[in-house]
């Protein structure tokens, strides 16, 4: 079997912003259809979009420029610190915004923390699954030089051209697929508020831990002890998730 070739084209950044665009708008309207099984309004979730949007894309451009900033912005142009539609937002920034953004919007708004971020938690992983795909036709989060017969060739003029390299894109969408799958199931078994988001920071810092084993993007000055950045950040975000859920327990079950 030969390595499949991508040719993403002039069009990629385009068909990137379509597929983040997408996750956004995938995730909000599963998540406002979920909403009523935990006696929410599905339109006070739409509600909470416009705040979840700019805190994830300010989180996850300025983790970026932050981790990337010596090999891609000193020197530079600072207008390029603002050029997302070319691609350059890492998912954990963009977590740690939208959850600021969220839980400010939640207590303007009034309403129930943990039972909202059990509401979207589910759709955070299934729009992160379509944000991969733009990742993929972008040419970004790319993985390191392979020999697996599924190995994917981008063309000339990318960093890895000639070399076939894990498709890490796809690897982390597939998981993301399933994440979001096992959660909405999850959530309507739940036994305490915040269960099912406890339970995705926890399943997500493991999916992310693994798939940057095979990650071919960072530079070298990147790399400390071993770990990638995200792999660095997935250590407290699990122990995050890990207490979350003790704590959380502890409180009073879900009233059906």
């Amino acid at each position: 079997m030969h390595p499949i070739a991508i040719n993403f084209g002039n069009f990629a950044i385009h068909w990137y912003g379509i597929m983040v665009a997408t996750g956004f708008l995938a995730g909000l309207w599963t998540a406002s259809r979920r909403a009523p099984l935990a006696g929410i309004h599905g339109e006070k979730i739409f509600d909470l979009g416009p705040w979840l949007i700019i805190g994830t894309l300010v989180g996850a451009r300025t983790l970026y420029v932050i981790t990337f900033w010596k090999s891609e912005f000193a020197g530079q142009p600072l207008l390029n610190v603002v050029k997302i539609w070319e691609g350059g937002l890492v998912f954990y920034g963009g977590l740690i915004g939208a959850t600021v953004a969220g839980v400010t919007a939640i207590r303007i708004k009034k309403l129930p923390l943990w039972k909202v971020a059990d509401v979207l938690a589910p759709s955070v992983a299934l729009g992160h699954a379509f944000g991969r795909i733009g990742c993929l036709l972008n040419g970004c989060c790319y993985g390191r030089v392979c020999t697996v017969p599924w190995g994917i060739h981008f063309p000339a003029g990318h960093e890895t051209y000639p070399n076939a390299v894990h498709p890490t894109e796809i690897y982390e969408s597939l998981l993301n697929f399933g994440l979001y799958v096992a959660l909405a199931q999850l959530f309507r078994r739940r036994k305490f508020d915040g269960q099912v988001f406890g339970v995705y920071l926890i399943s997500y810092a493991i999916i992310r831990a693994f798939v940057e084993m095979f990650r071919g993007d960072y530079p070298a000055n990147q790399i400390h002890f071993g770990l990638t950045p995200a792999q660095m950040v997935s250590v407290p975000i699990f122990v995050i998730g890990v207490v979350l859920l003790i704590v959380l327990s502890r409180k009073p079950a879900v009233q059906k």
